[in-house]
């Protein structure tokens, strides 16, 4: 008996002692799921603290489907109406847009932008062109739906993104704002009927871009204007100041600039026909360098389910064909068949002379290329002129006689430009081009229009939405715009010499 009370004593000890134990293990679990709760539910508004994670992660589910579109007429949203260049990329206004986006649906665009670059103010690490520390992504922001307005009319459900690559991540790491969107007008048009084939004066898509690295804000309207200008297909492009509504009423963005989307409107009117090949390169064989090809490299923005890229490979056949150097004749009536030469070399003019590092020469991207079918020849189309009229990062741009490429690395420009022909052709551009579009008596007056039109918005950004120092940052870009023409002048005069 004696034994069996020990042993029931025993038992009864142990048992409180786990029985404390357990109590205590409750107790930390409690106070450890309450300190979690705490962190997970604080969240800040990623304007003021630079944390833009929140609790869960919005799912979009399209409820808001009910709607009239009272303002809608064919003139303005119907994909009948031909695109109204005059209305959209008016020359000499600074016209508004207003962008209403729900605070649920603006923070799911942040989270996606911390999901894919980091924290909001916070440097990255990685690599990419144009500077150091950044991520490498394939992926694109993503579209929410969004309301428009401009001149008192709404534009429906329109799908709205950040846009860019370095430029946009670099904006986005250092704390700013002012970031670049897409519009896209019909991009929810399967789940809000109502919007289907919507356009905004007969555009489907059009980029907002913030002028990264521009302080003047007029680079990249006047060197497409410049392209275009001497006969190169190119964006149109237009000043426009910038709200965002995300819940509490409208900020100012800033001054941006509206771009023509190339595989939008551009191929639709400035070539014969739209139905051809439109590839935006990006990556290594966009050098075009011998044995560099790869499909992936060149983006189908047109035809996509396509999966043909004869066309491509004929240029780089034809360019590294051994005639080039046994039978020049042969070798450009070769080229000539696949690739519009005339177009590239005024391309090559205009932008040696105004200057672009940010592209094809020093980078394997920022430009098009598009196969007319009625001449079954790719042309060539420029892209993303925010860093033109300027010497430029790394590198810098090229000289105007090439003498600072390596002729095998970029053979579109060093091949041409060794071809007695194709040298005295881009060397009658190049005068051209400061006889006819780009000189002091042409710009400075322009520069010095655009500027006094710009000035109030753009020196009226605020801190977080800018990328001015001062208003004093502004007007030294102008100046320097100014130096600039007559400095390319001149260059343009010592070439010849």
């Amino acid at each position: 008996m004696q034994d069996i009370t020990l042993l029931f004593n025993t038992i009864t000890n142990s048992m409180k002692k786990l029985s404390t134990l357990f109590i205590l293990l409750l107790c930390f679990s409690f106070f450890n799921s309450c300190s979690e709760d705490d962190i997970n539910t604080t969240t800040v508004d990623v304007e003021e603290t630079d944390d833009s994670t929140s609790d869960e992660a919005y799912v979009e589910t399209y409820s808001d489907t009910d709607f009239d579109k009272v303002d809608w007429t064919d003139a303005t949203h119907s994909k009948s109406a031909d695109p109204d260049i005059d209305e959209v990329f008016e020359d000499e206004a600074v016209k508004r847009l207003d962008i209403v986006i729900s605070e649920e649906r603006w923070q799911s665009m942040l989270d996606d932008m911390t999901s894919l670059y980091g924290e909001f103010g916070t440097s990255t690490s990685g690599g990419g062109p144009g500077g150091g520390g950044l991520v490498t992504t394939d992926e694109d922001p993503i579209f929410v739906p969004a309301e428009v307005f401009y001149e008192d009319k709404e534009w429906y459900k329109v799908g709205v993104r950040f846009k860019g690559n370095s430029s946009l991540q670099s904006t986005w790491s250092s704390g700013n704002l002012k970031l670049s969107f897409k519009l896209d007008f019909d991009e929810f048009e399967d789940e809000y009927p109502q919007i289907d084939n919507q356009r905004f004066y007969g555009f489907k898509k059009l980029s907002l871009k913030n002028n990264y690295n521009d302080n003047s804000m007029l680079r990249e309207k006047v060197a497409t204007d410049v392209f275009r200008d001497f006969g190169v297909a190119s964006s149109h492009a237009g000043f426009y100041t910038v709200y965002v509504d995300h819940g509490d009423g409208p900020v100012y963005f800033g001054v941006y600039t509206l771009v023509e989307e190339v595989d939008d409107t551009v191929i639709d009117t400035q070539f014969s026909d739209n139905d051809g090949n439109l590839y935006k390169p990006d990556g290594d064989g966009a050098s075009f360098a011998e044995g560099s090809f790869s499909e992936s490299v060149f983006v189908k923005k047109t035809n996509e389910d396509e999966a043909d890229y004869s066309d491509i490979e004929s240029v780089f056949a034809a360019l590294h064909s051994e005639t080039r150097t046994t039978d020049p004749a042969a070798w450009r009536e070769s080229l000539e068949q696949i690739f519009d030469t005339d177009t590239f070399l005024k391309y090559l003019a205009v932008n040696t002379v105004i200057q672009n590092w940010d592209t094809y020469g020093r980078m394997t991207h920022n430009y098009f290329l598009y196969n007319n079918p009625d001449t079954a020849v790719l042309s060539w189309i420029p892209w993303d002129n925010n860093e033109a009229l300027q010497t430029g990062n790394m590198q810098g741009s090229l000289a105007l006689d090439f003498s600072d490429l390596n002729a095998t690395e970029w053979p579109l420009i060093g091949y041409l430009y060794q071809d007695e022909v194709y040298q005295a052709q881009y060397d009658g551009y190049v005068q051209d081009v400061v006889n006819t579009v780009f000189n002091a008596s042409l710009m400075q007056p322009k520069y010095a229009a655009y500027a006094t039109l710009i000035a109030p918005y753009a020196t009226a950004e605020v801190s977080g939405y800018t990328f001015l120092n001062s208003s004093a940052d502004f007007q030294a870009a102008i100046s320097e715009l100014n130096s600039h023409v007559t400095a390319r002048v001149s260059a343009v005069s010592d070439y010849f010499e």
